[in-house]
């Protein structure tokens, strides 16, 4: 799929800070759709918009799914947003692209339906069977860090999964399934989740990529747990509690399975029966790879898998926690994150994954000694390398924050290259760094910046093409940064050059890096 244009009349977040806005997505004519990927990259300034936009796109799809069907999205984050979304898509997954509208209006004085509109000028509405082949098939968030802006959406989706687990568990029909979420978040807290997944199933390829610059050799061990009658989480009602298994969290039969595969897969395991704590230890060789290929076909389906029994690390928190994230959503259009776990509190976590190392005279690598970087990179790429669905759309905020500057200059190019066969996806990318649109077209860049008086965004295309441009010229561009050195630095040669004190000059001379201003300090000289 490919954004195309979104025209919004009413956010109801981020204090209006899109209202009004009409914000064209660039690209060419036809969306760049013969190519699988074709990024968008927003960059600008902090408070700038860059992350709220990220933030609306994730609550209209929700609230589309959430329309269309409760039971895979239950929550709406943004029950009062108003838009004209437009987008190509392949309705079929991999033919021919098709050009719709998502559009929400007021009808009278209330939020109205939201309704689909094709090309030929057919309205689909949601709750049809048609509806659901116009959406994006999965809708992927990553932020880098606490950003409760791009979270929120995701994490009323996560929440209202936990829930429906606890409800369907202590329900009628033991064998419910409770149908996976549209929006899934990625952040620190799955990292490991993501990791495992592909160094056990991945392509051989993929796991090569990922482990290429941690200068570790392939995953060697790791542990896992799940508790589920600890003193955090919450207790069956006596009820119920007469008629189950469990003592504590209560499990639909699919977790039941999961658990199953679990003990089948792993190299040994352990139950304590008071606690029902889990414990499951993978001693990984080809064999273990196997296993595990028995059960899952592939990286995203074992991934799906474990993020489920990490998705009621929601139930550790405390209700009142969990009751105010609701209310916040629904009251105030803004949600601090709420608090994770404690290691040894959480439902479902990894303890431990080592790695063989690249030297024989080395000792195991633990996956926690690893850098910011290094986990950041793994985790970005990995997801993308694993979610192949045609119609997927990934919301990436900041996703090479904590690479040195040498990783972010091949980061677009690593992207490219894990790439593959797969079909059209969308993918949208903020940043602060002139890397990543060193390495775009023009038409693929965005800039951010947010008026002062009105408080407005302001969104444009560069002025200047951005492929091969250096990184002095795109923060002018972008940031509106003239000179090429640090602030402080461009004082103290602002302030020789007006000097005539030949031997402050010079002194000041000697002091400085190579640069441009160092040459003007030259010529200052000579003169």
């Amino acid at each position: 799929m490919r954004l195309r244009f979104l025209k919004i009349e009413k956010s109801a977040a981020a204090g209006g800070l899109f209202d009004g806005a009409e914000i064209w997505f660039g690209r060419n004519v036809d969306g760049n759709t013969s190519q699988p990927l074709a990024p968008l990259c927003l960059i600008g300034p902090n408070g700038s918009g860059k992350s709220q936009l990220l933030q609306l796109i994730a609550e209209i799809f929700q609230a589309a799914w959430h329309e269309h069907d409760p039971k895979e999205e239950r929550r709406s984050a943004n029950e009062e947003v108003l838009f004209d979304l437009e987008y190509t898509i392949s309705p079929d997954g991999r033919g021919e692209t098709e050009t719709v509208r998502l559009v929400r209006a007021k009808k009278g004085n209330k939020v109205g339906a939201i309704a689909l509109i094709r090309d030929e000028g057919d309205i689909i509405k949601a709750g049809t069977p048609e509806f659901a082949k116009y959406l994006p098939s999965i809708i992927i968030g990553y932020t880098s860090g606490d950003n409760e802006t791009l979270s929120l959406p995701f994490l009323a989706s996560r929440s209202g999964y936990a829930d429906d687990v606890a409800r369907a568990a202590l329900g009628d029909d033991p064998d419910e399934v409770v149908p996976n979420n549209r929006l899934m978040l990625v952040d620190y807290a799955t990292n490991l989740e993501v990791v495992f997944s592909n160094l056990i199933l991945g392509p051989t390829r993929v796991r090569e990529e990922l482990l290429r610059h941690a200068n570790v050799g392939d995953v060697a061990s790791c542990r896992c747990v799940v508790r589920l009658a600890h003193s955090v989480v919450p207790k069956a009602p006596k009820k119920q509690a007469e008629k189950s298994k469990r003592k504590g969290i209560q499990l639909t039969a699919e977790l039941e399975e999961l658990i199953d595969r679990l003990k089948r897969t792993a190299t040994c395991w352990s139950v304590d029966e008071k606690t029902e704590s889990y414990v499951f230890d993978f001693f990984v060789t080809e064999a273990t790879r196997e296993a595990f290929s028995h059960f899952w076909d592939g990286a995203l389906p074992l991934y799906k898998s474990l993020h489920k029994l990490a998705l009621l690390n929601d139930l550790a928190i405390p209700r009142p926690t969990r009751e105010r994230l609701k209310r916040e959503i629904k009251d105030r259009r803004f949600a601090s994150r709420p608090p994770q776990p404690q290691q040894e509190q959480m439902v479902f976590a990894f303890e431990e994954v080592k790695f063989w190392p690249k030297s024989q005279s080395s000792s195991a690598v633990d996956y926690v000694s690893l850098s910011d970087g290094e986990h950041q990179q793994a985790l970005v790429l990995g997801t993308y390398a694993m979610v192949r669905d045609t119609n997927a759309l990934f919301l990436l905020d900041e996703p090479e924050s904590h690479f040195n500057p040498k990783w972010r200059v091949k980061f677009f190019q690593r992207l490219i290259d894990m790439t593959g066969d797969r079909g059209n996806q969308e993918l949208l990318l903020t940043t602060h760094a002139p890397f990543v649109p060193s390495d775009m077209p023009s038409e693929q860049v965005i800039i951010f910046t947010r008026d002062q008086e009105t408080g407005k965004v302001e969104v444009k295309q560069p002025p200047i093409e951005t492929y091969g441009a250096t990184f002095d010229r795109i923060l002018e561009t972008c940031f509106d940064i003239h000179p090429t050195h640090s602030f402080m630095a461009e004082e103290k040669i602002e302030e020789l050059l007006k000097s005539t004190d030949v031997e402050k000059v010079e002194t000041g001379f000697n002091e400085l890096g190579p640069s441009t201003g160092k040459a003007l300090l030259a010529d200052h000289l000579r003169s």
